[in-house]
């Protein structure tokens, strides 16, 4: 805590001699600019301007890849954690737990989660049947939004039952994973619940599902 403190206080006293540099520096490029040959002005203002965008462009660009390589080496790194840990885990909680953190992490793409493919399925499918009640709503919806990663064709009947849930953040879900799937033999039924579901958000979650699978 008392490390913390010590931080923030420096990066405040640093802070202002920073700001105070800057200031200096452009007094003394506009002292410096003011004194330059009209030649030479004409000379930077035509061609050491346009050079300098363009590497700045470029150093951006190569700073956005290395930072979108690192990313993923990051994620993969920890997606390899996520899926040790799940393949050892026991209890059925935390294997949820663990699940949906490695759907989350991999941005609901199958890539990568093609080992436990199957025990992902058998584990949300039995969520969605065990999962219970009203209080259970959440887990239920996470289960179902979830589900859609497998890409399974067996996933698609199993959504389209959860469309009756009683409880609208359910339903909502099982939408979600539907448009992912772009599943078509849902179409019909999610026309329906597009004009009929009691529930504006998934209405609203229906059209957009109908849009992805057209």
């Amino acid at each position: 805590m008392m490390r913390a403190m010590i931080r923030s206080s420096q990066r405040g006293q640093i802070n202002p001699t920073v700001a105070l540099l800057l200031v200096g520096l452009v007094i003394a490029g506009v002292w410096v600019w003011k004194r330059l040959a009209p030649e030479i002005q004409d000379v930077i203002v035509e061609q050491a301007i346009p050079l300098a965008a363009v590497i700045l462009t470029a150093l951006f660009v190569i700073w956005r890849v290395v930072r979108w390589i690192l990313r993923r080496r990051h994620v993969r790194q920890e997606r390899a954690l996520l899926l040790a840990q799940f393949q050892q885990e026991t209890a059925p909680g935390k294997r949820f737990d663990l699940a949906c953190e490695l759907v989350e992490l991999n941005e609901y793409r199958l890539k990568g989660l093609e080992p436990v493919a199957q025990e992902l399925l058998t584990l949300f499918s039995q969520t969605l049947k065990t999962a219970v009640g009203d209080k259970q709503h959440r887990t239920r919806g996470r289960a179902a939004s979830y589900l859609s990663v497998v890409r399974d064709p067996s996933v698609v009947p199993i959504l389209m039952k959860v469309l009756d849930d009683d409880h609208w953040w359910v339903r909502s879900q099982a939408v979600l994973g539907l448009g992912r799937m772009r599943a078509k033999e849902a179409k019909e039924k999610l026309e329906y619940m597009a004009k009929e579901d009691w529930d504006q958000t998934v209405r609203s979650r229906c059209r957009e599902a109908l849009e992805r699978i057209e």
